[in-house]
C-alpha cells in the first residue's frame, strides 16, 4: 500500500458542505429550474440543513455506513440531496438510471447491494418490484409520508466526525464490452478530488453559476458541474433536462457563466437565437471550439474523461486556446500516454490508444465492484489505465479524439455497450447469434442496429426481437431495427466482423 497521504485526509463530502454553510450561509448554492413551475433556491446554510435532515431520516429507517442507497432519479433537487447525504453519513450513493428497465434495475440494485432506494414516483412501482427486500423506498420530488420531502422534516443531526478517505462514496454503472454494466467505485477522496479539479479545470469561483442539463446519474453532471461548483463556492443551476428551447431562457435569467454540453446539444442549439445579455465565460465539451454564434460567442472548453478516470485526465484552457478539434492537453494532475500495438509511445501525429495514471481512489477510480479480476485487466502491470479509446497525438501536442472501442455506442451522449443488447437478443429462444453495430444518425450521433441469425428450425420476427429489447432495455439501448439474416459476415479467425455491418450502415446512410 502507497504511503502517500491523499489530499482530502482529514476532509470528505459532509466537511465541505458544512464549511460553506459555515463561511458563505446566505449565498444561493442550489436553484431548481423546472419546466412547469416556479424557480426555488436553497442557501448554502439551507442545503447544509436539508443534507442533514436527510442523514437523520436515513439512519432511522435503518441506513448505516457502508449500505448502498439506490438513486433512481431523474434531474430533481432531491437527487443532489439524496446523494449528498448518503456520502455524509459514509453510506454509498448507488447513481442508476431512471430509465432502466426492471431487468436492469434489479441487476444493478442485486449487485451494489442496496439496502434501500430514493425513486421517482413514476418508477416506485418498477423499483418496489426489482428491490422487494429494501429498508425503506422514498419518493423524490413526491408528496406523502414516504416522501423526500416528509422525511427533511427530520431533526437535522450534527456532524459525527470525518469518513475515511478511501471509504467507498458512490457507484456508477457504465456501459462497455461485457453483457453487463460495471459498477465503478468512487471513494470520498475521489469526490474531493473531482471537485477541486474539475473547479480547477474551468476556473470556477464563488461568483460563478453552473447550469446543469445532462443527467446527474453521469459524471459528466455529478462531477465536471456538481461537485466542482460544490468545491469552488459558486452556485449550481438545475434543469430536469436538456431543452434546446428553454437553453438561453434559463440562461439568461439565471446568469449562467459555465456549462458541459455533449455534441447533441449543440446540433440542437444551432439553429437557436442567441438572446442579448448572457454572462457565459466559457462551456465545457468533448472537443475544443473557437467561440462562435452557437455557444453565444463563448469558446468550448475540450476535455476527455471516463467515470474512471473521475476528472478530466485531458482538457482544454481557457487562457491558451487549444486547437479546435482536439481534446486539449494532459491535463498537469494526471499522467497520460499515447501508447501503439506494441505498447510504446507513438509518434507526434501518430494515433494509439490513451491510457492513463493516477492513484486508485483518489484521482482514479478504487474498484470495479465486485470485479477484481476486470479491476486488475484494465490496467497495464505498471499501473497504467487503459482508457480503450484510440487518440491521436497531434503535433501541437494536443490530442485529438479518432474512434471510442467499437463495441461502445454513443447514442446522443450515452454509451451503450453492444454486449448489453446481444445479450437480450440471445435470451430469446432460437437465436443463434447476434451482432450489435451503431448506425450513423444525424442528430443523436449513431444509434443501434442488431443483426441476428437464427438457429436451425426456429423461425424469428424482427417483431418478437424487438418486443424483448422493449421488455429489457432502457428506451436509448434499445435496437432502431433489428434483421434477420442468414449469416453475419467472419473475420479471418471466425469471429463476426462487425467493420463490416458498420460499413453496410453507412453506406445505407450515405444513400439516403
Amino acid at each position: 500500500m502507497s504511503a502517500a497521504l491523499p489530499p482530502a485526509g482529514g476532509r470528505d463530502v459532509g466537511w465541505l458542505v458544512r464549511r460553506w454553510a459555515d463561511v458563505a450561509p446566505d449565498r444561493p448554492f442550489l436553484t431548481w429550474a423546472p419546466f412547469d413551475d416556479a424557480p426555488a433556491t436553497w442557501t448554502r446554510a439551507e442545503f447544509a440543513r436539508d443534507v442533514a435532515a436527510l442523514v437523520a431520516a436515513f439512519r432511522a429507517r435503518g441506513l448505516r455506513a457502508g449500505d448502498s442507497l439506490a438513486l433512481v432519479l431523474p434531474n430533481h433537487p432531491d437527487f443532489l440531496l439524496a446523494w449528498t447525504a448518503a456520502a455524509t453519513m459514509g453510506a454509498v450513493a448507488v447513481c442508476l438510471n431512471p430509465a432502466g428497465s426492471v431487468d436492469e434495475l434489479r441487476y444493478a440494485g442485486e449487485h451494489s447491494g442496496a439496502v434501500a432506494a430514493v425513486v421517482s414516483a413514476d418508477r416506485a412501482d418498477d423499483v418496489a418490484t426489482a428491490l422487494p427486500a429494501v429498508k425503506f423506498l422514498a419518493v423524490g420530488g413526491g408528496r406523502g409520508a414516504d416522501s423526500v420531502g416528509a422525511l427533511l422534516a427530520a431533526e437535522p443531526e450534527p456532524a459525527t466526525g470525518v469518513v475515511a478517505a478511501r471509504a467507498p462514496a458512490s457507484v456508477q454503472y457504465t456501459s462497455g464490452t461485457t453483457a453487463r454494466p460495471k459498477g465503478v467505485v468512487w471513494t470520498q477522496a475521489n469526490c474531493l478530488w473531482a471537485g477541486q479539479v474539475g473547479a480547477a479545470h474551468q476556473a470556477l469561483g464563488p461568483a460563478d453559476v453552473n447550469l446543469i442539463h445532462l443527467p446527474l446519474f453521469h459524471t459528466n453532471a455529478l462531477s465536471y458541474s456538481f461537485l466542482a461548483s460544490l468545491w469552488s463556492g459558486g452556485q449550481v443551476v438545475l434543469m430536469p433536462k436538456f431543452s434546446a428551447s428553454r437553453f438561453w431562457d434559463v440562461s439568461v435569467r439565471s446568469g449562467a457563466t459555465w456549462t458541459s454540453v455533449v455534441s447533441f446539444c449543440l446540433r440542437a442549439l444551432a439553429d437557436r437565437d442567441v438572446p442579448a445579455g448572457h454572462r457565459y465565460r466559457g462551456w465545457g465539451g468533448s472537443a475544443c471550439l473557437d467561440p462562435a454564434p452557437v455557444t453565444g460567442g463563448v469558446p468550448v472548453v475540450g476535455w476527455f474523461g471516463m467515470t474512471e478516470t473521475v476528472s478530466h485526465p485531458v482538457a482544454g484552457g481557457l487562457l491558451h486556446p487549444d486547437r479546435a478539434g482536439s481534446m486539449g492537453r494532459p491535463a498537469p494532475e494526471y499522467e497520460v500516454a499515447v501508447l501503439d500495438g506494441d505498447g510504446g509511445p507513438v509518434e507526434p501525429g501518430a494515433s494509439g490508444i490513451l491510457h492513463v495514471r493516477g492513484r486508485r481512489g483518489v484521482s482514479l477510480f478504487q474498484e470495479y465492484l465486485h470485479d477484481p479480476e476486470a479491476t486488475a485487466r484494465s490496467f497495464t502491470p505498471d499501473g497504467w489505465f487503459v482508457t480503450g479509446d484510440r487518440v491521436r497525438l497531434d503535433v501541437e501536442g494536443t490530442l485529438t479524439f479518432v474512434e471510442r472501442d467499437k463495441d461502445v455506442l454513443k447514442v446522443g451522449g450515452e454509451n451503450i455497450g453492444a454486449p448489453e443488447i446481444e445479450r437480450v437478443l440471445l435470451g430469446v429462444t432460437g437465436v443463434r447469434e447476434a451482432a450489435v453495430v451503431g448506425r450513423p444518425d444525424r442528430m443523436l450521433g449513431e444509434v443501434p442496429v442488431a443483426f441476428v441469425t437464427a438457429a436451425p428450425g426456429a423461425v424469428l420476427s424482427p417483431e418478437q426481437l424487438t418486443e424483448r429489447c422493449a421488455t429489457m432495455l432502457a428506451g436509448f439501448k434499445r435496437p432502431r431495427e433489428v434483421r434477420v439474416v442468414e449469416e453475419l459476415p467472419r473475420s479471418t479467425l471466425d469471429k463476426v466482423a462487425k467493420a463490416r455491418l458498420r460499413e453496410l450502415l453507412v453506406a445505407e446512410s450515405a444513400d439516403d
